[in-house]
């Protein structure tokens, strides 16, 4: 199993590439996890997840798309072991086992309308409260949901920067 950093410290003092491939569970963007890499050392765990927030909505469209070919369907239990499969499974606590079948139904919706899979930073919330706002956002004009898809991730990435600065695995 890979070596994973203790916190911050640990974190600034990995060679770029390292640095990189932590990074990369927060936000699965070569060009974020480039960005995010290179603006180390990092004082403190506030400066990093504002950074892997700035970071994020500065991604062009290829890459937040990059970025969420890695995210599971809401409702979907993420498997494996990875870092960024656990945060998943945890951020996802609040779907109700009864909604699985009704947000499955929401995502191929939003797929089929969208091109990509529906995100949003589920930390906090209910299944019901994810899929009212999934029903939202099926309105959305392409331009608006770009927009909102950003703001999603960058408030997950934000979390997680937090998490990595912690040594949360």
């Amino acid at each position: 199993m890979p070596h994973t950093p203790a916190g911050l410290a640990a974190f600034n003092a990995l060679d770029r590439e390292g640095a990189e491939k932590e990074l990369l569970a927060c936000c699965a963007s070569r060009a974020f996890a480039r960005e995010v890499a290179a603006g180390r050392p990092y004082p403190d765990q506030d400066r990093l997840a504002d950074a892997a927030g700035r970071a994020v909505l500065a991604l062009g469209w290829p890459d937040v798309l990059e970025a969420l070919g890695a995210h599971p369907r809401i409702g979907e239990r993420p498997a494996g072991d990875s870092r960024e499969a656990a945060w998943s499974r945890r951020e996802q606590a609040g779907v109700e086992d009864g909604l699985r079948a009704t947000l499955a139904e929401g995502n191929r919706a939003y797929e089929d309308r969208f091109g990509h899979v529906y995100l949003v930073c589920a930390t906090g919330l209910t299944g019901a409260e994810m899929l009212r706002l999934l029903r939202e956002r099926l309105g959305h004009d392409e331009e608006t949901e770009r927009r909102t898809v950003r703001e999603e991730l960058a408030k997950i990435t934000r979390l997680r920067a937090g998490k990595l600065a912690e040594g949360v695995r």
